[in-house]
């Protein structure tokens, strides 16, 4: 209770709001912060790849989690998936819109941890 009032005076003194829900950054956090996301929307950035292109330029990550990765993108709208052969199947992705206005994000992104950690 003690730490509650504390909290509470500290909120009032320094005129802090309360998030009573997801804010802006969090909501932006849950789409790009997932593993791998940021890096595959990067990585879409040129135009239309293949799968297992993009499963070559991610280096470390596993097919399944690109896979699962690239269907929540395409749920949010953010990525566009065309089937170009049926047999054998031949599949290219590439960013919406809504998922290339993501990309200024990224970059920025990149260049902070650039500038904190150095080049990769």
């Amino acid at each position: 209770m003690k730490n509650e009032e504390k909290s509470e005076r500290y909120r009032e003194k320094k005129n802090l709001e309360t998030c009573l829900e997801p804010c802006s950054i969090e909501k932006g956090m849950r789409i790009l912060g997932g593993k791998w996301t940021g890096s595959i929307i990067y990585h879409l950035k040129d135009g239309p790849i293949r799968f297992n292109d993009l499963t070559r330029a991610l280096g470390g990550a596993s097919k399944k989690i690109i896979d699962q990765r690239l269907k929540e993108l395409e749920a949010r709208h953010m990525v566009k998936r065309t089937v170009i052969s049926e047999r054998p199947i031949a599949v290219t992705y590439e960013l919406t819109d809504t998922g290339a206005s993501a990309l200024d994000c990224l970059e920025a992104l990149r260049a902070w941890s650039e500038s904190v950690h150095g080049p990769a």
